[in-house]
């Protein structure tokens, strides 16, 4: 009996370590800004937004409708925005919150319509 509840106990002991030494369970995020993470839909939300304005600020250049110095002021204000998302990231071990993206996409907004504004003065 107390050999049958020992090999019991220790088989239940060895399953519980697996599981929890399980990848599922420690695997750690690799996001990061500009990396796409299936699992977390505001990060990748922001991301897309963040290439998209890349797109369109590369396309003012390409086609003369935006000058160097707006360019310049474009590019270094989503310097600063990716700078803080990536603080923000740094803070929640590769997430944002919803706070964070709020924020994250209301910066956008305003740079977005900056483009808009430049591209067609």
């Amino acid at each position: 009996m107390t050999n049958t509840f020992l090999k019991s106990l220790l088989a239940l002991a060895v399953s519980g370590l697996m599981v929890a030494g399980s990848p599922a369970q420690t695997a750690t995020s690799e996001a990061g800004p500009g990396v796409k993470d299936p699992g977390h839909p505001r990060v990748n939300q922001v991301n897309r937004r963040e290439a998209h304005q890349q797109k369109r600020i590369a396309n003012g250049i390409n086609n003369g409708s935006l000058s160097p110095k707006e360019t310049a002021h474009l590019e270094k204000r989503e310097a600063k925005l990716q700078k803080t998302e990536q603080k923000d990231m740094a803070a929640h071990n590769g997430h944002l919150t919803k706070a964070e993206q709020k924020n994250l996409n209301h910066r956008e907004n305003r740079i977005s319509r900056s483009i808009k504004r430049d591209k067609h003065n």
